[in-house]
């Protein structure tokens, strides 16, 4: 339970004040005070522009998927949040994440995704700790994922631990 307790009593907090029906806004997580009149604010509608989240996706190298699969994955999460950065009216997608549960127990993040000119600001560290409090919420208390080995280190980083029990994942693919 001590993982929990660091991310949640934290004196880093991520303000949860509703902005508008869909969007939540969290602190600037940047730092930098040459972005005057940005903001970043993260969302948990469902309704994302899946051309605007495949350039995303093409930003950091990820192969493409067909639209029509990603629309349905993102129905059937039990979870999804992205993140934008807003300038007067305009917005720009910036960050993705999703999550499957069991709805009662554990849950699965997947397609965690932050665009390569917001990288190394702390927003994938914001990301994260959105998603984990949004699942904490829930009474979620068992989340996992699935990380290429480049960005283990980062997940790391926020106390995710690999394997932790000795429990060995394995992987059915179709022949």
């Amino acid at each position: 339970m001590g993982f929990w307790k660091t991310w949640f009593s934290a004196s880093e907090p991520i303000a949860t004040t509703k902005t508008t029906p869909f969007e939540e806004q969290t602190v600037d997580a940047t730092g930098n005070s040459s972005h005057s009149g940005e903001r970043i604010v993260f969302s948990t509608e469902r309704d994302i522009d899946l051309y605007e989240l495949e350039e995303l996706c093409d930003a950091v190298g990820w192969s493409r998927r067909p639209l029509r699969k990603v629309k349905k994955a993102i129905e059937h999460s039990f979870l999804v949040t992205s993140m934008w950065q807003v300038r007067g009216n305009k917005r720009r997608l910036i960050g993705f994440a999703r999550a499957t549960s069991d709805h009662a127990f554990n849950a699965t993040i997947w397609d965690v995704v932050v665009h390569p000119d917001f990288q190394g600001r702390g927003l994938g560290k914001a990301l994260m700790k959105y998603i984990l409090k949004k699942l904490r919420s829930e009474e979620i208390s068992n989340v996992t994922l699935f990380a290429d080995p480049h960005v283990v280190d980062f997940y790391k980083s926020l106390g995710f631990m690999a394997d932790p029990e000795g429990i060995k994942g394995m992987f059915w693919y179709p022949q």
